[in-house]
């Protein structure tokens, strides 16, 4: 019996061996070469030569080499870190101004694109409380801050005319025009 136990043991911790070995394969890969060619060569080009969206379609690294960051930035990202080469903070993300509490003849100026900007306020003196973030919109610039009484003012600097919001807008007001009783379907 023991030696029947002493066999299950030393067979349960032996390596198990393949009964046959794993054979070698290959594939052969087959690629259209016309759909992963580059149509338009991209170029680095400085921010003041920046004009379109065309303009921010980076190179590519070299063939078998990876790439730098500028070299696969498209987009918003490469307009970022071509400002960054050149000293220029596109973004602007530097703090607010917290040397003085704002008010409403001289409010906090939050600069924003979009059609809202939210503004983190910590009091005056800094860091008096905590952090209360603030929301000035388009419709709304002016906000004022519960706790400490700072007033933060939105200076738009996007485009004038927002195709998103004539969107919205159109869409709106589809949708709250009262259909004539002539035309409504039952």
């Amino acid at each position: 019996m023991f030696l029947q136990r002493t066999a299950f043991a030393l067979a349960r911790r032996t390596p198990v061996r393949a009964i046959a070995a794993r054979p070698f394969s290959s594939s052969v890969i087959r690629s259209d070469k016309a759909k992963y060619t580059v149509q338009k060569e991209g170029k680095i080009l400085s921010f003041e030569e920046i004009k379109t969206e065309e303009d921010l379609v980076p190179p590519g690294a070299k063939a078998g080499t990876v790439p730098s960051d500028i070299e696969h930035a498209t987009g918003l990202e490469r307009l970022e870190l071509v400002g960054k080469m050149q000293g220029i903070d596109i973004f602007d993300m530097r703090p607010l101004d917290a040397s003085r509490k704002g008010t409403l003849e001289n409010p906090i100026i939050v600069n924003g694109a979009g059609d809202e900007q939210y503004a983190g306020c910590t009091g005056y003196p800094a860091d008096s409380h905590v952090v209360n973030w603030l929301t000035v919109s388009r419709d709304r610039p002016i906000e004022r801050c519960g706790e400490c009484g700072n007033v933060v003012k939105l200076n738009y600097v996007g485009p004038e005319e927002d195709p998103h919001a004539r969107k919205l807008l159109t869409a709106y007001t589809k949708l709250t025009t009262p259909i004539p009783l002539a035309d409504a379907v039952f």
